[in-house]
């Protein structure tokens, strides 16, 4: 019964392809076709503009304002260049979000693998950027300003270490919040579906309507968490403009 929760999360092989050989194989996975849809679905989003806008691109306008303001409220002018990195991104782990609300629907953003390929991809880039702009002085930014010459090498550690830490905790916080609210939804739907089943209807119509609730909680969390993984990759692209 319990691993039957997390069947949701088998990644499974749709389409094989395979020589005869053997020696390699290419497969097309639940995870690769979601993928492939969320990058349709923002190319048809972004598609047609229009001198009167219609409901979908008033959202889409809003979307992008909003992210406007995040990359100019912490990275400044210099920050611009990131604007359609940081929109893509957000975009794209927001469309993923709401598209494994619906049933049947596999969610890659549940996925540690997924969502850490997502943050190590991005602390490689912001390093890598960083080494390009300030050389070798980019390597301060594991030495706090100010501190004793003789706690510099404990510092050193504790910084390198907490920018480490950056990768893991980035991919992290998206998957555990995504793949905690399908366990809660997997779990209260068996729940209820055995109350009905067993002839308990008014009781088992109690977690039906907590389910309700949840779901537009679950909608407000796939778009936030989203948010904050945009947030906090602009704010780790800080490290590229201006040395703290």
């Amino acid at each position: 019964m319990v691993s039957a929760y997390f069947d949701q999360f088998n990644v499974v092989r749709l389409i094989t392809i395979s020589p005869l050989d053997g020696d390699w194989l290419v497969a097309f996975t639940n995870s690769s076709m979601m993928v492939g849809l969320a990058v349709i679905i923002i190319w048809l989003l972004f598609k047609g503009e229009k001198l009167i806008p219609n409901r979908w691109q008033l959202v889409m306008e809003l979307i992008h304002n909003n992210m406007r303001a995040v990359v100019h409220e912490n990275l400044g002018k210099a920050g611009e260049k990131y604007f359609p990195f940081v929109l893509s991104l957000f975009l794209f782990i927001a469309v993923l979000n709401i598209l494994g609300l619906f049933p049947y629907v596999f969610t890659p953003t549940a996925h540690i693998v997924v969502t850490f390929g997502f943050s190590l991809s991005i602390m490689i880039a912001v390093t890598l950027l960083g080494l390009l702009t300030f050389k070798v002085e980019f390597v301060s930014i594991l030495v706090p300003g100010g501190v004793p010459l003789v706690l510099a090498p404990i510092l050193v550690v504790i910084e390198s270490l907490s920018y480490m830490i950056r990768v893991i905790s980035l991919g992290l916080r998206l998957a555990a919040n995504i793949s905690a609210g399908h366990l809660l939804f997997a779990i209260l739907s068996g729940f209820a579906f055995n109350l009905l089943v067993n002839g308990f209807w008014i009781i088992g119509s109690f977690p039906v309507v907590i389910m309700g609730f949840i779901t537009l909680l679950e909608m407000m969390v796939a778009v936030i968490q989203a948010y904050v993984f945009s947030l906090l990759t602009t704010i780790y692209l800080g490290d590229t403009i201006a040395l703290h």
